[in-house]
């Protein structure tokens, strides 16, 4: 080395502390890269993240690299720091050493490690794709040595029993942490956007049961009623698929689709034995079946409606194509009278509710956060709450939500009152 003049060494030891600082930036930006950015770029075909894409997939020799060169570095540099301070101060002079040795790991802490992170950290992709063209000759070049390291280690974890993932670039994401992901990107989405993504990974926690239609509010038809007494429910129906059942209106025996009895309906009187062969069987799911699954059961089968029943087959609802779409894209803007006339506003502010409505209905349309557990409707709720049967006048407080009973019948909320929480006023139980 005395061949060498200082500002020669000088330029060695920054050039030393150069590079090591690449590696550590290095390193920081392959781990700090977005995957599913990098996953992106990789199917528009870029070749760099191709590239970094491939040396990922081998974590234990990217990283054993990247530590080697970094290891090497960073001790040529102390060690070359350390000469230069013996040329400039003599071998005799230990203050001027320690001081050498503690500037220069000073030194390399700050540039070659800390900053050179931190930038990677802050611009991972600017930094991870150019440099994995670099990384990839490296690996080449250290290949023997790491390979060797890489060996040692994996002998020691096995000694240990350590299980090791053999590939971190890729993992699957749960329900849970894909819908934290969409609300992080809430500054990249318009709401409503943002809104339909988390109501379509929702579908996957909620079952047809707690969208159907309850059995007491579906429109079907007796095949044992007088001829012209049916030809006119036909005529005069809101919907095009109805379910026909004999006896009780749980013994369903076929859905008619109104658009294949048009020409029955031309006849003087309707024909019931051709009205049975144009009905279709009955489609019939389980209540606790994901919507998830049910909407694609529905695009198999081509069709857009299915009787929900429970654990014993009795009729508990049923379930149409609209309705899931309602729970990803919101309500349609076509409504027929039956579903009409569920909330009513009043002037203090209050709302007018029949206790036959969905409590996700209610939240989705009316903004509140009632709560959703084994209760489905708003009268579900009110005598999971009480556990009693109250009678009109009683009043009560669910969550933040004053509710008051106004009308009851058949052992069954029919109508109440529900004060939101920002304008509710005192009530007094009844």
């Amino acid at each position: 080395m005395d061949d060498f003049s200082l500002n020669t060494l000088f330029t060695v030891l920054l050039i030393f502390l150069v590079l090591a600082g690449f590696f550590s930036a290095s390193e920081t930006s392959m781990m700090a890269i977005n995957r599913y950015r990098l996953s992106h770029l990789v199917r528009k075909g870029n070749k760099s993240a191709k590239l970094t894409t491939r040396l990922l997939a081998q974590t234990d020799k990217l990283l054993g690299s990247i530590l080697l060169g970094s290891t090497l570095l960073n001790v040529a540099a102390a060690t070359l720091a350390e000469i230069i301070v013996l040329r400039l101060f003599g071998h005799g002079n230990n203050t001027a050493v320690l001081l050498g040795s503690l500037t220069i790991t000073f030194v390399i802490l700050i540039f070659s490690e800390i900053m050179p992170k931190v930038i990677a950290a802050s611009h991972a992709e600017r930094v991870a794709l150019p440099s994995s063209y670099i990384l990839a000759v490296i690996i080449k070049l250290f290949y023997p040595v790491v390979s060797i390291a890489t060996a040692m280690v994996r002998g020691m974890l096995w000694l240990l029993r350590i299980k090791v993932q053999a590939d971190h670039s890729h993992h699957k994401l749960s329900l849970e942490e894909l819908r934290s992901l969409v609300l992080e990107a809430g500054n990249f989405l318009p709401r409503k956007h943002q809104k339909m993504l988390l109501n379509l990974v929702d579908l996957e926690r909620i079952t047809v049961n707690d969208v159907m239609v309850p059995r007491n509010q579906i429109e079907a038809l007796d095949i044992d009623t007088d001829p012209a007494e049916l030809r006119q429910q036909i005529i005069t129906c809101h919907h095009t698929l109805l379910p026909v059942y004999t006896e009780t209106p749980s013994n369903v025996i076929g859905v008619l689709h109104v658009k294949r009895v048009l020409p029955l309906l031309l006849e003087a009187a309707l024909d019931i034995s051709q009205f049975r062969n144009i009905l279709h069987d009955p489609y019939f799911i389980p209540s606790d079946t994901p919507l998830l699954k049910q909407l694609q059961q529905f695009q198999e089968r081509q069709t857009r409606m299915g009787l929900v029943v429970d654990e014993y087959g009795e009729l508990l609802g049923l379930v149409t194509l609209e309705n899931i779409l309602e729970e990803i894209v919101g309500d349609f803007t076509t409504q027929s009278p039956a579903q009409t006339g569920k909330f009513l506003r009043q002037d203090d502010g209050s709302l007018l509710l029949e206790g036959s409505t969905s409590l996700r209905e209610l939240n989705r349309k009316l903004g509140l956060h009632l709560p959703l557990g084994e209760a489905k409707t708003l009268n579900g709720l009110i005598l999971e709450h009480l556990q009693d049967i109250p009678e009109a006048g009683t009043s009560l407080k669910i969550g933040d939500y004053p509710i008051e009973i106004i009308q009851t019948q058949d052992r069954a909320v029919k109508v109440a009152r529900l004060f939101p929480a920002q304008k509710h006023q005192p009530l007094q139980s009844g």
